[in-house]
């Protein structure tokens, strides 16, 4: 099992001046970070990997795609531009070691059409993914695609359809994610809803009701971590947690108000509850 913490909790562009937080990660215990993929700088993100290898941190990455940039858009322009932003994502992750891409790299964040995913839709994120994967493939990085809640997209909104989806692309390089925070909105049942999509899943989000410190919330963790040993799963436990450290992602996350001390009690209590779920 690796635990890692994901950057978005500090920021959304991972530079210099936060080395010394990559450093207090591992001292806390962490193996690894998730790094933001927004800014396409591949200097930045090559030196960032060298300070990561030095640190000992693993790394996986995530991005989001936009309505210019959408993989599922009836127009071939944008969804030709939806692959090549994916790509230039791709070469973000290789430049930095990064091994998984994940997020809902599978349509336009925040994006609805008034009614649920079409045939053409599904059809042109299986062409658009596929395409991307391919490339992810000759540069050793394994796409994931995170289902969100209804709430956040239309178009992959359960562990089911996210499963459906990668088992048609049926792509060495294209699996899913599950993510507890939408999960916890979705599912009826978590047990089942993870047997019926864990021949695909490769990286998991630990992330609570509210965004903030996992354990802390209503989310069923017990059933969730009894089936994580259960269907004997050794990847990822990646935290998503979101604060008001940046005004533009708590919009985006809607955070409204802090719901945790601090970041340090946020990193450090998640950590903690993690290694004792999984032990217990």
């Amino acid at each position: 099992m690796k635990f890692g913490m994901n950057m978005l909790l500090w920021t959304s562009d991972v530079t210099e001046e936060h080395y010394p937080l990559l450093e207090n990660l591992k001292a806390w215990g962490y193996d690894g970070v998730e790094l933001p993929i927004f800014e396409m700088d591949k200097s930045k993100f090559t030196k960032l990997g060298k300070k990561l290898d030095a640190i000992g941190l693993g790394r996986t990455a995530v991005t989001v795609c936009t309505d210019a940039e959408n993989p599922i858009s009836s127009s071939a322009k944008i969804r030709k531009a939806g692959l090549s932003r994916l790509k230039k994502a791709i070469d973000m992750c290789a430049a930095s070691g990064a091994t998984h891409l994940c997020g809902p790299i599978h349509s336009a964040l925040g994006t609805f059409s008034g009614a649920g995913p079409t045939k053409d839709e599904w059809k042109w994120g299986l062409e658009t993914l596929t395409k991307a994967a391919d490339h992810a493939q000759a540069n050793d990085v394994t796409l994931v695609v995170e289902y969100l809640n209804r709430f956040e997209c239309y178009f992959l909104t359960n562990a089911a359809d996210d499963a459906r989806f990668c088992r048609e692309a049926n792509h060495p390089n294209l699996k899913m994610m599950y993510d507890t925070f939408h999960a916890n909105i979705e599912e009826k049942n978590l047990a089942a809803a993870m047997q019926s999509c864990w021949d695909q899943v490769v990286h998991v989000h630990i992330s609570e009701n509210d965004r903030s410190t996992p354990g802390e919330g209503h989310v069923d963790w017990e059933t969730t971590f009894q089936m994580l040993k259960t269907l004997k799963y050794y990847g990822w436990l990646m935290v998503e947690a979101f604060g008001l450290a940046l005004p533009a992602l708590a919009a985006a996350t809607k955070v409204w108000r802090r719901m945790f001390p601090n970041e340090e009690y946020l990193a450090q209590h998640a950590l903690a509850f993690m290694k004792r779920m999984m032990a217990g």
